[in-house]
């Protein structure tokens, strides 16, 4: 009976062990770090914003198709004219009317105005065929490169969202330095986008067959515009993130060395 008893109590000791463990091991699982406090919250929140307007310039010109504007001359006795407009997918080929075109411009357009559109993607995406506008054709490696380079762009910027998102739910500091590569290198990305984009351009304008081919005469929009403030916003974002990802004031601790040494 003795050895019983003293069985059951040891058997009772242990479980109570495994449960205190147990218990242990799940409030060190579901324990949390510190979060963020207000101080360090209110810059997080406008380097975000920051990088939320260089996001959101950066799909809209990604997205829209008026990064050049082709418009040939004015023509004689007629009372329609033809212009264009292309981006990084599709081309837009346009009939715009006479009455409509400013008096002193010499070529048709701008392509905004009103008109009869017919826009299509570029073939070189799927059968990899060049395009063809106004008798000129386009260098699809160029076209290509340059579209490539803005969907990483928009692929990085959406890690670097991801990681300012976490900074700010979980308290997660040290996920500041990738968010700051990542804006950064998406803002580089478009730029240097943009820059094949504007080769690929001038090898159209290039392209043209000697003797029928028209003069043509082209413009930037205002798809470049917003990609280059996208660009530009980005790499600002990107180094306010860096900056915040540093620890603060670093000085403090030489610092304070030296006057201890004096002493």
């Amino acid at each position: 009976m003795m050895w019983s008893n003293f069985f059951l109590q040891e058997e009772e000791r242990r479980r109570r062990r495994r449960r205190g463990s147990g218990g242990g091991l799940r409030g060190a699982r579901w324990k949390r770090g510190p979060g963020l406090g207000p101080a360090r919250r209110g810059p997080l929140q406008l380097a975000l914003l920051l990088a939320a307007v260089g996001t959101t310039l950066a799909v809209l010109a990604v997205g829209t198709e008026f990064w050049v504007e082709l418009s040939p001359p004015r023509p004689n006795g007629s009372s329609v004219c033809q212009a264009a407009h292309l981006g990084l997918w599709k081309v837009c080929a346009k009939r715009l009317w006479l009455q409509d075109v400013p008096p002193g411009r010499p070529t048709c357009g701008p392509a905004q105005l009103p008109g009869e559109a017919n826009c299509s993607y570029f073939k070189f995406f799927t059968t990899g065929e060049n395009a063809h506008i106004f008798q000129r054709t386009t260098k699809k490696e160029l076209n290509l490169a340059a579209a490539v380079l803005a969907v990483l762009g928009l692929g990085v910027m959406t890690l670097g969202c991801l990681c300012v998102i976490m900074v700010l739910s979980k308290g997660d500091e040290f996920l500041l330095k990738p968010a700051a590569v990542c804006f950064s290198l998406a803002g580089v990305l478009l730029l240097v986008s943009l820059e094949v984009f504007r080769h690929a351009v001038r090898g159209l304008l290039e392209g043209a067959t000697p003797t029928a081919a028209p003069a043509l005469e082209y413009e930037y929009s205002w798809s470049v515009a917003c990609a280059l403030a996208a660009g530009t916003v980005l790499l600002l974002g990107g180094g306010c993130f860096l900056l915040l990802a540093l620890p603060p004031r670093p000085w403090k601790a030489p610092c304070l060395q030296r006057g201890d040494g004096d002493t």
